[in-house]
């Protein structure tokens, strides 16, 4: 997942902001990491350059 496109991205649950935490990256690429809502502390997971927003 590129870094220019983490401002795009919204909590699909509550439309909150999100909030990055990056474990693995190449260049400007995020390979694992996790989104966290601000507004309702959901989790999202960053694997293989995948967000999972389910």
């Amino acid at each position: 997942m590129k870094k220019e496109y983490i401002k795009l991205l919204c909590c699909p649950y509550c439309h909150g902001d999100l909030e990055l935490e990056i474990k693995k990256e190449d260049n400007d690429e995020i390979i694992e990491g996790f989104f966290k809502c601000k507004k309702c502390n959901k989790k999202y997971e960053i694997k293989d350059g995948i967000p999972i927003m389910m």
